[in-house]
């Protein structure tokens, strides 16, 4: 209770040199029972208050929270002495820490033994790492999709808005044809991704986005669904999304979206911010076609191929090219034909 009201409580104080020391006394004092009570064995409806004192310290620790610097040698100690008592979460963090090597040194098989124990728990981030694990053959183990694709179940059936994570997997997993064990099931897949969307998951959104937008998975041609889950993931600020609308409002999708060059060109940018090659490439293209901006602006466009060649995209590197080769005083692409949705378009 302190921990969690001390910022409230301090911010009462005058003045902000108050506010700090009342502040630093109330977190110093509930830190100081909670580790008087790791050190216990109390056990309360059956939740061992020392193991989940234990875990939370380890947390404080690994976050650097409560004016506590970061020190992930002591996490790892925090959350592997609450995994002696079966801590599902801790057992998680544990088996994170031999794998990454924070805190510890680097240890795949106690990675994968801890990431047994909390699936076995009903611990569901760790049913979705260990189902990835087993089915990519992932920290030099024999891949076993068979198995891994039942924890992915496990932790479908057990998904939640912080943890969807197995619904997206286990739906990639039903596209692809190369798994064993799995049948190719593009309606289940697209179920698994609306769960997965539903439950605010943006891969999966940005997935029935284009799935709407170009008739994949079994789903119809529907502008106002493909409008609607890309939307749902640039609220997220999904650069990928942010680039789909850009398309949209260039094109528009009567009567869901009007055309709108300027909402384009915006969308665009706010991609393009994100440092997404295809987006650095479609706002050099905007500026250099005059689209959603004031007038054609070649230099500027050049700018942006630039930065889009930088990651690797080729057809800005081959439009800088192009530019080169034009000379100086190219003639802006005013009159050029606008980009269309489909194969090949801009986006």
């Amino acid at each position: 209770y302190v921990l969690e009201h001390a910022r409230g409580i301090a911010d009462n104080e005058p003045s902000l040199k108050l506010v700090k020391k009342r502040y630093d006394m109330l977190t110093e004092e509930g830190l100081k029972w909670v580790r008087k009570l790791a050190g216990t064995g109390i056990t309360v409806h059956r939740s061992n208050i020392a193991a989940e004192s234990q875990y939370f310290l380890g947390t404080v620790h690994s976050r650097g929270i409560y004016g506590v610097p970061r020190d992930d040698s002591k996490a790892f100690a925090y959350y592997q002495q609450a995994s002696k008592a079966q801590h599902a979460e801790a057992n998680y963090r544990t088996a994170v820490c031999y794998e990454v090597g924070v805190g510890t040194r680097r240890d795949p098989t106690r990675a994968l033994q801890f990431y047994r124990k909390a699936a076995a728990q009903t611990n569901v981030p760790a049913m979705y790492k260990l189902g990835l694990i087993l089915i990519k053959g992932l920290m030099g183990i024999t891949p076993a999709p068979r198995e891994g694709i039942n924890w992915l179940k496990r932790g479908a059936d057990n998904a939640t808005p912080e943890c969807p994570h197995s619904l997206h997997e286990l739906a990639l997993c039903h596209e692809s044809s190369d798994i064993p064990g799995v049948i190719p099931d593009e309606t289940y897949a697209r179920q698994l991704y609306i769960k997965a969307g539903k439950l605010g998951y943006v891969p999966s959104q940005v997935r029935l986005g284009q799935a709407y937008e170009y008739g994949s998975l079994g789903c119809p041609v529907d502008s106002r669904r493909s409008i609607g889950w890309y939307t749902r993931a640039a609220e997220k600020n999904d650069a990928d999304a942010e680039l789909a609308l850009s398309g949209w409002y260039l094109t528009g999708a009567e009567p869901h979206l009007p055309q709108n060059d300027v909402e384009a060109f915006l969308w665009a940018r706010r991609a393009a911010d994100r440092k997404l090659a295809k987006a650095e490439y479609a706002v050099g293209y905007y500026y250099e076609c005059g689209i959603g901006v004031a007038h054609p602006d070649v230099n500027e466009a050049q700018k942006w191929y630039l930065k889009a060649a930088h990651q690797n995209n080729r057809r800005a590197a081959n439009r800088l090219k192009e530019l080169k080769q034009m000379g100086v005083n190219v003639v802006p692409l005013s009159n050029a034909a606008r980009p269309r949705r489909g194969k090949g378009s801009l986006f």
